[in-house]
């Protein structure tokens, strides 16, 4: 019997906190920048060099990552990566130099990230469900992991308050540590496999890189990388120099986590109705539309609420759609190992848009060429996706051979 029909809430809300956790912590490190540089004496580009080689190893290392939860099964990686998060959490808390800081919030927590987050767990789930289940599957995982994420932030803002940033970054360490037995949930190691012929690794990854869609799906999402990782990290210290309150980036990020939970399950459930590739163009649009309005107006907090909200709302929207267009087109056999690859051009992004971010202020004390940057992208990506041939590929024997 499929394990879906014995327990399908607890299936995919182990799914959803160990991925909103995962994600959740990654969503307030920027939270952080300012109290570590200040205690530490590092540059701005220090933190955002050590955060940004996180994005770039995350992507690096997630292809690999797929392939050992293809091959062994989902549950082994999300119960070691919640362990190996737990542990770069801990010693990032006590790095002594922006080099420690690096391995630590950097390599470390970037390899964890590729065990814990949207790749692995959406492609246990897109295993374990039916196709036709499945949009609706990603998009509600997604919903309960942006809870996760919306708790995230007033908690370590909490946390902070109470013992210190050193010591928040010691509490998460230990919910992550505390969350690895939920993988258990996540066996997808007993599911039927496709109707399709059974195909090699090789093949697959043959198949995939000869498609032009695939790579016009990694060029979008590194566009989308380079949105968020910016504003999630840069957005509190854009603030603060605009002369607001600290607790209102914490409001912002909070507003962006839970706009998310809400977006990110209406964007699955519309995937399921509508052809993704277009979705995914109107989100890319949306996000260059608010941005350019919140670049326009006098910044307030009413601006930038209202900007968050909207952000959050295709925050991460776009990952159950472009998960969904690779099971769609290259089928689930081998879904971690593709999505990862596709996830590569979102961390490059994501490394460019954080490290970018504190190069640019440190040369021109602003990010306003950050922003005009994000918004171009967000365009360019829009458009990239139109052409997208989003047909399943029908195979047979002779062909596999």
């Amino acid at each position: 019997m499929n394990k879906l029909l014995k327990n399908p809430f607890g299936i995919i809300v182990c799914g959803g906190i160990i991925m909103g956790l995962a994600l959740g912590v990654r969503h307030v490190l920027g939270l952080f920048l300012l109290p570590m540089t200040t205690e530490r004496g590092w540059s701005r580009e220090a933190f955002a060099f050590a955060i940004a080689l996180q994005n770039l190893v995350w992507g690096i290392a997630q292809p690999f990552t797929g392939m050992i939860a293809d091959r062994f099964g989902s549950v082994r990686v999300l119960f070691a990566g919640c362990l190996l998060y737990g542990a770069g959490l801990y010693c990032m808390a006590h790095a002594g130099t922006p080099f420690q800081l690096a391995v630590s919030g950097g390599l470390v927590i970037g390899i964890a990230l590729s065990a814990t987050s949207f790749s692995v767990v959406y492609g246990a789930l897109s295993r374990i469900v039916t196709p036709e289940r499945r949009a609706s599957t990603l998009g509600l995982a997604g919903a309960i992991g942006g809870l996760a994420q919306f708790a995230m932030v007033p908690g370590a803002q909490s946390a902070m308050e109470q013992f210190g940033w050193l010591g928040a970054l010691i509490v998460m360490a230990i919910l992550l540590t505390v969350a690895a037995p939920a993988s258990a949930m996540l066996n997808d190691r007993s599911e039927e496999r496709t109707g399709q012929p059974e195909q090699s690794l090789r093949h697959a990854l043959s198949e995939a890189f000869a498609h032009r869609g695939f790579w016009l799906l990694n060029a979008g999402f590194l566009v989308c990388g380079f949105q968020l990782a910016f504003i999630a990290n840069h957005l509190p210290a854009y603030l603060l120099d605009k002369g607001l309150a600290g607790n209102t980036a914490v409001v912002a990020l909070s507003l962006v986590a839970l706009a998310n939970v809400a977006g990110t399950y209406i964007w699955g459930m519309l995937g399921g109705r509508f052809r993704k590739k277009y979705l995914l163009a109107w989100v890319y649009v949306l996000r260059s539309a608010a941005t350019t309005v919140f670049l326009l107006l006098p910044v307030s907090e009413i601006t930038i609420y209202t900007f968050a909200f909207i952000m959050g709302f295709g925050w991460l929207g776009t990952v159950p759609l472009t998960n969904g267009i690779v099971a769609q087109v290259f089928g689930v056999r081998y879904i971690t190992t593709l999505f990862g690859f596709v996830f590569i051009g979102h961390q490059i992004g994501s490394f460019l848009g954080v490290w970018l971010g504190g190069l640019v202020f440190d040369a021109t004390r602003s990010y306003d060429l950050m922003w005009i940057c994000s918004i171009l992208l967000g365009l360019l990506a829009a458009l990239l996706h139109v052409p997208i041939n989003d047909r399943q590929i029908v195979r047979n024997n002779a062909a596999l051979a």
